[in-house]
């Protein structure tokens, strides 16, 4: 069975901090697991920190929705749809609390 994080989404409040508290979550090396939709795709694929396979509990992830509204260029995707998105393509079990 997958190891199953937990990310505290009450602490996210932007992109910058969504990343952070991802890290935080994954106990990531150097408090790193991405910057970006990029970024973390490419963590995701392994050689840094957690490899996918793994569960991720989003709680309070309504308050992570409401802070995470910014549409991509050119899409009509918002970015927290864009994180769930990277995230389970990325072999990321991920269960919204």
């Amino acid at each position: 069975m997958p190891t199953t994080y937990h990310l505290r989404g009450a602490e996210i409040t932007d992109e910058p901090s969504f990343y952070t508290a991802l890290a935080d979550a994954l106990d990531a090396p150097d408090g790193y697991y991405g910057r970006n939709l990029d970024a973390l795709a490419d963590c995701l694929r392994g050689g840094y920190g957690p490899e996918a396979p793994f569960g991720l509990v989003w709680h309070d992830a309504g308050q992570a929705r409401a802070a995470l509204t910014r549409r991509l260029p050119g899409s009509e995707q918002r970015y927290f749809d864009a994180l769930l998105e990277v995230l389970r393509e990325g072999g990321v079990t991920v269960t919204l609390r």
